[in-house]
């Protein structure tokens, strides 16, 4: 290892490259003694060097430096002064070569030139050093206030340092947690949040500051010096916001990276864009991984669950960070998993967001009915909904809308304060246009992303209320659906909706040639994750059977005995103004596709009249389309 102590004149170049070389116990050189004579005299009559008067004198060096590197090291006390001059010393690779930058005040800098004896550099120099200076962002930066003896053990201690095996760039609420996670496993981790002027400042450092136990997190605010502590292949997770945020690191971060490093986005990136970035990096051999993680605050510091897509060789390396990260299921095995190249575990975070989108809404639609048409209060929908929990229908999501019932502000009910005008980060959206796209029926979890948008046009909706003078709620007496039959349909809807996204998945595996492991999918889904579920579980072993849900004999009989119920609950709901986008939409798509003969026939019919788009016949060749003169 090469060790070039840089700075200008004063900084304490030589003090400090000695007593590290002897604390090294390497041989030490002054770059000074490399000068020719003739440039020693211009320095002494206080003339400023020119480049053209560095030129002998930096390749000079950069041929010691390799003759150094291979005798065993050294360390070299040299100003460097520009990033050009830098490039010509670095003659050998940059893992061997360690720059230390020595940073102070400029009139500590001055007292120190009037002080020193026997040198040829005069102090009227030092201002034109400084105006040449360009101090590089890599580096161990020291400042040269301290005592030399302080200087150096900082060297040595940032030096001794172990590198980190595995980095985190974006230090918010996910990624501060998944750091945390991690480091409590004892792993060394480095992590990495941008510096922005009065907006992001110290973020990085900060997490540190607040963790103090974890001894094994070391911050940084600077890209390259990041990039630089951490061990070969590098493993980086990136948590930032999807989109161009994305695109501008990885345009930063990719030159600073080697081959066979592994670069992870763990935001919920559109999974397209990471089919993109998975080829781009994979010309640079470098791998990428689209991660989908789920499991908000609570999963990323205890335990998520994480879809792995694009690089399997990648996967392979950062596999056992993960495990560590990740939740458990209830066999003890990682909820995480590889799960296809490219783009794919992207595609499946963005439709576990869309089941998770139906399942709040159908918990949502209950709550409505349960309000609105039974009359409960929040106290009676809790023993409701803590009966249904034992009867099949326990998930992460039913539990916490029991504790939010439940959760009071003063003598108020907190859910009944809170403004019913739902927002959404748009991966819903994306779901719903991929689907468009694909050709792939999708209307209940498109309904509940249209149930926010409608949510979100309150003022409108304030106005159509006192227009149409209706409010949602029992228009009879007494009621003619019970809280079990309410409840046959909601477990309805949900089956209805795992069905969904699970086709969604297996259609996009067709098209994509990902061979998505649904069985696998739903056992990564079963802990860490928002829709986990005793559903969950049960899916496992019919996903093994079959890619269909509704095609499975115990789906068959479960929808066969709620049928009636759900129906009667959808029906008596719109009777009584009571708005359940899910509930309604399901009932219609299971309607709809156990019909074998629909009313696409007059819709091809009025294709074919208004535009001659043709059609087929029941009675002819499934190969030959017909035009008919209407």
């Amino acid at each position: 290892m090469i060790y070039i102590v840089m700075g200008v004149s004063g900084s304490g170049k030589t003090t400090i490259g000695r007593l590290l070389a002897n604390a090294l116990h390497l041989p030490f050189y002054d770059a000074d003694n490399f000068h020719s004579k003739e440039n020693i005299k211009k320095m002494a009559a206080a003339t400023p060097l020119t480049d053209e008067d560095r030129q002998q004198w930096l390749e000079t060096l950069a041929g010691n430096i390799k003759l150094w590197s291979k005798e065993g090291g050294a360390v070299l006390a040299c100003s460097a002064l520009k990033e050009k001059y830098r490039i010509i010393l670095q003659s050998i690779p940059s893992d061997a070569l360690t720059w230390i930058v020595l940073k102070g005040d400029k009139i500590i800098i001055k007292n120190r030139i009037v002080e020193r004896k026997d040198h040829y550099m005069p102090g009227s120099l030092l201002q034109s050093q400084l105006n040449e200076l360009e101090v590089p962002e890599y580096g161990i930066h020291t400042d040269i206030s301290s005592s030399p003896e302080e200087i150096v053990q900082d060297i040595l201690e940032k030096i001794n340092k172990p590198l980190s095996e595995f980095g985190f760039i974006g230090m918010g609420v996910m990624g501060t947690n998944l750091a945390l996670n991690l480091a409590s496993k004892g792993i060394p981790v480095a992590i990495y949040n941008r510096q922005v002027m009065g907006i992001e400042e110290g973020i990085a450092q900060k997490v540190a500051d607040d963790n103090p136990d974890l001894k094994n997190i070391i911050p940084f605010d600077d890209l390259q010096l990041f990039v630089s502590s951490l061990s070969k292949p590098r493993k980086i997770l990136i948590m930032i916001k999807a989109g161009d945020a994305v695109e501008h690191l990885l345009f930063a971060l990719t030159p600073l990276l080697s081959e066979g490093d592994v670069v992870i986005d763990g935001g919920n990136s559109y999974f397209k864009d990471s089919e993109r970035r998975f080829e781009d990096l994979k010309a640079k051999k470098i791998h990428f991984l689209g991660v989908g993680i789920s499991g908000g605050e609570e999963g990323a510091r205890n335990g998520a669950a994480m879809m792995a897509g694009g690089s399997l060789e990648g996967y392979k390396i950062a596999a056992p960070y993960l495990e560590f990260m990740s939740a458990k299921d209830k066999n003890g095995d990682p909820c995480v998993g590889f799960t296809g190249a490219g783009g794919a575990g992207h595609f499946i975070k963005m439709v576990h967001n869309s089941i998770e989108y139906a399942e709040m809404q159908a918990i949502a639609d209950v709550y409505f009915l349960c309000k609105h048409y039974l009359k409960l209060s929040p106290v009676q929908m809790v023993e409701v909904f803590n009966n249904w929990e034992e009867d099949g229908c326990e998930s992460y999501l039913l539990s916490i809308t029991i504790q939010i019932l439940q959760k009071k502000e003063g003598n108020d009910y907190l859910l009944d304060l809170i403004l019913d005008q739902a927002e959404q980060k748009g991966t819903g959206n994306w779901s719903a246009t991929t689907a468009i796209d694909l050709g792939i029926p999708y209307g209940p979890l498109m309904e509940a992303v249209m149930a926010r948008s409608v949510s979100a046009r309150k003022k409108e909706r304030n106005k159509l209320a006192s227009l149409y003078a209706d409010q949602p709620g029992l228009n009879k007496k007494t009621a003619t659906i019970t809280v079990d039959q309410i409840k046959h349909a909601y477990k309805s809807a949900r089956l209805i909706n795992h069905h969904i996204g699970f086709d969604t998945l297996q259609k996009a595996s067709d098209i994509f040639k990902w061979d998505l492991p649904l069985a696998e999918i739903a056992r990564i889904w079963t802990n860490g994750c928002i829709i986990r579920s005793a559903l969950m579980e049960d899916l496992i072993d019919i996903l093994s059977d079959t890619t269909s849900l509704l095609s499975h004999s115990f789906i068959i009989e479960q929808l066969k005995f709620f049928k009636k119920d759900f129906v009667s609950t959808v029906t008596e709901s719109m009777k009584n103004d009571i708005t359940i986008p899910v509930l309604a939409s399901a009932l219609n798509y299971f309607l709809s596709i156990k019909t074998a003969d629909s009313s696409a026939n007059l819709i091809q019919a009025q294709r074919d009249y208004f535009g001659a788009h043709t059609y087929k016949r029941k009675d002819k060749s499934a190969e030959e389309y017909f035009h008919t003169k209407w």
